[in-house]
């Protein structure tokens, strides 16, 4: 088996600061370069077996403390709680989150212990998804040996056929007896797929697009060759709900059946050949953009990394009903509600396409360093005319400047629109936008003017 990428940055960070060491003389005692320490210490990079070595021989040091904070998610999982209302008039900054997990880290996975259980705003933190999410996030989306072995198939099927629709077919055919059938749509009413055993078939509803029939192909596809490799990765996840473990187990299906349509390697070579083309990218491996988005939050394996892009899918009244980060720390995606101003709202009027958007997080003045977003309508099912979202991806404006679609855009920080994590998290002063009043802000009241907002309050 592969063996797990270990990153541990705020753990190698806090060893740093308890030893009163600069990043270049840490650097210089683990013999590597400061700006690779560097990328360590911002879970960039994992932690080799060779630096691991230094570290216990420079600094009599314990590996197994490299894992204290992997539970929480480190620091961009500690700020992701910390973006909570209700701890919005207290002001904690970046900095005093990273203050608290280095110097007592304890604290901080009582803090997030304490904190999962009791639930967020928009419910029980839990609840079968949110724990299936938590456990997507721990992987950071990214399932090696998973990965591998989708690879090595498709490339098997691909060596004599070029087409993936066919070569999913007749590996149906030939592995397991299985023929396709495509019915009519009042046979399969509500369904999309069906495994009918008794006539050896995979039928498929006529209403799906040809992405989504071989996608589900795919999915059928993984279901039976590779059932022992899931179950075990779902297995070995720390559920207290089988029902959080069957939604994660349902995840890694779907993974799979996307590694086997884009296999990593040649679907990266893809990437950073296009530079992240999209739309190239969808015909050149006959995707859909939904299915294109999840797989770039993937692309972390080691030695062979891609851009760290998160994605999301929300429907007109702004709920995210699917959302992964990946390796990508966007918390504006992980609140309850999405802002207003952001293109994405936008892309459900002009169906098909892309809304490109230089954007930054505007919280109590002090704005991130800017994301580049990219968002399409899709349908829900794959099914022409069925419900519709929107799924959006996105990277760090400082990822961007080579992507295909950052050509024409300006991203210098000043030009990027503002926006927050939903009306009642976001602190944003004067914003005309404004739907509701900021969750720990005192209201102010002046009876001699109307300001753009039916809500004001101080900006400190």
């Amino acid at each position: 088996m592969t063996e797990e990428a270990l990153f541990a940055g705020p753990a190698l960070r806090r060893l740093r600061k308890r030893e009163g060491l600069t990043q270049a003389a840490t650097a210089a005692r683990l013999d590597i370069s400061p700006s690779y320490l560097n990328l360590i210490e911002r879970n960039q990079r994992p932690v080799s077996a060779r630096v691991m070595m230094q570290l216990v021989e420079q600094f009599d040091f314990d590996p197994r403390s490299l894992r204290e904070d992997e539970a929480i998610g480190g620091i961009d999982g500690l700020a992701r709680r910390f973006a909570d209302e209700r701890f919005a008039d207290l002001g904690i900054d970046r900095e005093e989150l990273q203050e608290f997990l280095a110097l007592t880290p304890q604290a901080a996975a009582a803090f997030a212990r304490l904190y999962d259980r009791a639930g967020t705003a928009g419910g029980s933190a839990d609840d079968p998804l949110s724990a299936s999410r938590r456990e997507i996030e721990r992987w950071r989306n990214h399932f090696a040996d998973l990965d591998m072995a989708a690879e090595e198939l498709a490339d098997d099927m691909r060596l004599s056929r070029g087409d993936i629709g066919l070569a999913l077919t007749e590996r149906l055919r030939e592995r397991h007896q299985l023929s396709v059938r495509i019915l009519p749509r009042d046979v399969l009413p509500d369904s999309l797929r069906r495994l009918d055993l008794h006539a050896r078939q995979v039928q498929l509803s006529e209403m799906l697009s040809i992405p989504s029939r071989n996608f589900q192909l795919a999915l059928q596809l993984a279901q039976l060759e590779f059932a022992g490799a899931i179950d075990a990765v779902a297995k070995g996840a720390r559920f207290d709900d089988e029902v959080a473990r069957a939604l994660f187990a349902r995840h890694l299906n779907s993974y799979v059946a996307a590694a086997l349509l884009m296999p990593y390697g040649r679907f990266l070579r893809a990437c950073e050949a296009t530079g992240y083309d999209l739309p190239v990218l969808e015909r050149r491996f006959g995707v859909s953009f939904e299915q294109l988005a999840h797989r770039l939050t993937t692309l972390q394996r080691v030695g062979q990394r891609g851009l760290p892009f998160f994605m999301v899918r929300l429907d007109r009244a702004g709920q995210f009903s699917k959302t992964f980060t990946g390796a990508s720390t966007a918390l504006f995606v992980e609140s309850d509600a999405s802002c207003p101003l952001w293109h994405a709202h936008r892309a459900f009027d002009r169906a098909g396409d892309l809304q490109v958007q230089f954007v930054a997080l505007d919280n109590s003045g002090d704005r991130d360093g800017g994301w580049l977003t990219m968002a399409r309508t899709v349908e829900g099912s794959g099914a022409p005319g069925e419900a519709q979202f929107v799924v959006a991806v996105g990277i760090e404006a400082v990822l961007a400047a080579d992507l295909a679609q950052a050509r024409g855009i300006s991203l210098r920080p000043d030009d990027a629109q503002p926006i927050g994590p939903g009306c009642a998290r976001c602190h944003r002063v004067g914003c005309s936008q404004r739907s509701l009043p900021p969750a720990g802000r005192k209201l102010a009241f002046d009876t001699a003017r109307r300001g753009v907002t039916p809500f004001e309050f101080a900006s400190d």
